[in-house]
């Protein structure tokens, strides 16, 4: 299995992955965990990964050994899927222009003027300024309550998940989102303030926290006595309702409501189906409309949306920041996304810095 799982690595190497080996076992580990659990269908009664992360420390002292659920098959059907993207169609050989397609693709660049002299993205810093690189640092040498916010709140043992190769748990991300529900706020009493780096204007969200999507598919609209949680809020108002979604106990995605858009939205950085995300999430809208409106969801012109380079991990215990950081670009009405794998070591210090303040950094 060793040679079959270094055949893999360098096949994934050749199509554009960049991590170390190390990784990239941790990847496969989890991937086959996942389609695990999707197969099995188990769901621990914690929306937290405790168990996964359980399983992690009994596998650190047999790093170049296999989990039970990476078998000989599995790595099997992952090089044959390899070798068959590898065989893909290739791009074209480059051509020199006609005249008349010179000529178009001049006209095409006049109607475009205006997007091109927007403000272009900037690529993430690799780190925060020393002083505030030194305050991450001094907050995860604090003991006790590190931060409050709202109803929410975080310890030092949560904190500590921020450090690198760790998983998130729901008070990180539940604390997460309240700082983006505390922002949007924040721009309805302040419409002209916006993000800075030329970044979208926080829109008018709504965040539900973890334990929103446990009740939904674990007991239902009523069941869960979901009504509840709208009984101050009109969610039809909303520009978009931002919501984590755990799935098996094992990894975490980012789902929307985009009332702009018309969309029900799924962002998972390990690339999987996520039919049952938008199944039940309009399910949820049309009992909610009916419980609130006393009339069924008009779902004309709606769309199940997956965006197609969504960013994806190269490992396997990063899910929760590409899940944070998917939350806050949509709070802002961003259509695709400006981070990727490499980021993370940057954001998980970040997020140590927003959490310890209480407020998420104007820039990038």
């Amino acid at each position: 299995m060793e040679k079959d799982l270094k055949e893999l690595y360098h096949i994934k190497r050749s199509a554009g992955y960049h991590s170390d080996f190390e990784s990239f076992r941790s990847l496969l580990s989890y991937q086959a965990r996942l389609e695990m659990l999707d197969k099995t269908g188990a769901l621990s009664p914690s929306p937290s990964l405790v168990d996964l992360r359980a399983k992690a420390k009994q596998d650190e002292f047999r790093r170049h050994s296999f989990p039970d659920h990476v078998d000989p098959d599995f790595l099997q059907r992952a090089i044959r899927k390899a070798q068959e993207a590898l065989k893909g169609p290739k791009p074209p050989k480059p051509f020199v222009p006609s005249l008349d397609q010179l000529r178009l693709a001049h006209v095409a660049k006049d109607e475009a003027i205006e997007e091109r002299l927007r403000p272009k993205r900037k690529p993430l810093p690799t780190s925060l300024p020393p002083k505030d690189e030194a305050e991450v640092d001094t907050l995860f040498c604090k003991r006790g309550v590190i931060s409050k916010c709202g109803r929410e709140q975080v310890s030092h043992e949560d904190i500590s998940r921020l450090r690198p190769c760790q998983w998130l748990n729901d008070e990180i991300i539940n604390f997460y989102g309240q700082l983006i529900q505390m922002r949007a706020e924040g721009s309805k009493e302040n419409p002209g303030a916006a993000s800075g780096g030329g970044r979208g204007k926080p829109l008018n969200a709504h965040y539900f926290n973890t334990f929103f999507w446990a009740k939904l598919k674990g007991q239902g609209y009523k069941g869960g006595r979901l009504s509840k949680w709208t009984k101050k809020i009109d969610i039809f108002s909303k520009d978009v309702i931002l919501i984590p979604v755990n799935h098996n106990n094992a990894h975490w995605t980012a789902a929307a409501i985009n009332f702009r858009k018309k969309r029900i939205e799924s962002y998972d950085s390990m690339g999987m189906e996520r039919g049952q995300v938008f199944k039940l999430l309009r399910q949820y809208l049309d009992e909610e409309h009916r419980d609130k409106k006393k009339k069924p969801f008009d779902f004309t012109g709606w769309q199940d949306y997956t965006l197609p380079d969504t960013p994806q991990q190269e490992n396997g215990y990063d899910c929760g920041v590409f899940t944070c950081q998917f939350l806050e670009a949509l709070s802002r009405g961003e259509e695709d996304f400006s981070f990727s794998q490499t980021n993370m070591p940057y954001l998980r210090r970040k997020m140590v810095w927003e959490i310890g303040h209480a407020k998420l950094r104007d820039e990038p």
